[in-house]
C-alpha cells in the first residue's frame, strides 16, 4: 500500500456516509413538502357557503337593536336603485333627442360648463369651438366646428349623445364626465 492511503480510504468512506446520509435526508424532506402540501389542500378546503351568515331580516343580538343588518346611511342609493329622470340620463324623448334642458340654467352652471369645457373639450374643439385645438393641430383628425349651421341647429339631446356615446372619431366621454357636467358644457 501506498502511504497515506489508508488515511485517504477512510476519508472516501466518510464521504459516501456524508452522501448517503444526505440522500436519506432529501427523500424525507421531499416526502414532508407533499405531505404538507396534501394536508393542505384536505385542511384548507373550507366552502364559504358554511360560514356563519345571517338571513336578511333576522334577529340577531350582536348590535344593540336585535337587528343583524344596519340601517341604509341617509344619503345614499343602493346600486339599481338610482331614480334617475331618462332625459337628463339620456338627452332623448321616445328615442328622439331633446330640445332644450332638462336642468335649470344659471350663472353657475354655465361657469362650470365654461371650465369643464376647458379640461375636457378644448384639447381637440379649441378653446372657441372650431375645431382647432392642440390635439389636431399633430395629426389628429379635426373634429368639426361649432360654428357651422348644421351644429348651430343641432338639438341639445344631440350634443348630450355625442357626449356620452362618441361619434366619428371621438371617443366617448361617459365616464370622465357627469351627466350634469355634461348638460352644463352644452350650455
Amino acid at each position: 500500500m501506498f502511504p497515506g492511503s489508508a488515511r485517504l480510504a477512510r476519508e472516501c468512506k466518510m464521504q459516501n456516509a456524508e452522501c448517503r446520509n444526505h440522500r436519506v435526508l432529501r427523500r424525507f424532506l421531499f416526502a414532508f413538502c407533499i405531505l404538507h402540501f396534501a394536508f393542505l389542500l384536505t385542511a384548507c378546503r373550507q366552502k364559504m357557503a358554511n360560514q356563519p351568515r345571517y338571513d336578511p331580516l333576522e334577529p340577531s343580538d350582536f348590535f344593540a337593536d336585535g337587528m343583524s343588518a344596519r340601517p341604509r346611511i341617509p344619503g345614499t342609493v343602493a346600486r339599481g336603485e338610482l331614480a334617475v329622470d331618462p332625459i337628463v340620463a339620456t338627452g332623448k324623448v321616445n328615442g328622439q333627442d331633446v330640445d332644450g334642458f332638462p336642468i335649470p340654467v344659471t350663472a353657475d352652471v354655465l361657469n362650470r360648463g365654461q371650465e369643464r369645457f376647458t379640461i375636457y373639450c378644448s384639447e381637440c374643439h379649441g378653446r372657441l369651438g372650431d375645431g382647432n385645438g392642440m390635439i389636431p393641430s399633430r395629426g389628429y383628425r379635426h373634429p368639426s366646428s361649432f360654428h357651422t349651421e348644421s351644429l348651430r341647429n343641432a338639438k341639445t339631446g344631440h350634443f348630450f349623445d355625442v357626449m356620452t356615446n362618441g361619434f366619428g372619431a371621438m371617443p366617448t366621454y361617459a365616464q370622465q364626465v357627469p351627466v350634469n357636467d355634461r348638460w352644463a358644457i352644452i350650455a
